[in-house]
């Protein structure tokens, strides 16, 4: 049996657990693992009401997690609510784990009257575009990463 819930303010391991799967799940220890942040970042983060993470587990273990910002628009009064990170554990993929999660955020996002929410999917990662496609409309953009630091003068 698979449950989804959102971390509350003191949910500090299920937040850790989840980075640990983003981990596993992209390959990319570098990112989610290499400097963890604090508990008192973690929890400042937890307690804001721009930060959603949401985690599907299976037997008190986490096998899929969400992690999204809420994004007040200035243009007219709404907000949008982005998907930064999702992932299921690969064992438990293709067992609607991931459509639950959005579905769950959906729910959240509709209580607080957000406008969209929105998420990107990579080029050739087939399964997300999938997924992204049953549940929303497609839109084909850039993404651009721009580095910060200081400018030369």
């Amino acid at each position: 049996m698979i449950t989804v819930r959102k971390l509350g303010a003191g949910d500090l391991a299920g937040l850790r657990a989840m980075n640990a799967l983003f981990a596993t799940v992209f390959g990319d220890a570098e990112s989610y693992a290499s400097k963890p942040p604090g508990d008192a970042w973690l929890r400042r983060l937890l307690e804001r009401d721009t930060f959603i993470a949401l985690v599907a587990e299976q037997d008190g273990a986490v096998v899929g997690g969400l992690a999204a910002y809420v994004l007040d628009k200035f243009e007219q009064e709404r907000s949008e609510v982005y998907i930064y990170d999702l992932a299921v554990a690969e064992a438990h993929q293709r067992q609607g784990i991931a459509t639950a999660l959005i579905r769950q955020l959906q729910a959240i996002a509709l209580e607080r009257g957000v406008w969209v929410i929105y998420v990107q999917a990579d080029y050739g990662d087939d399964p997300a575009v999938a997924l992204y496609t049953g549940l929303g409309v497609r839109e084909d953009v850039m993404h651009f990463d721009i580095p910060v630091r200081r400018m030369s003068q």
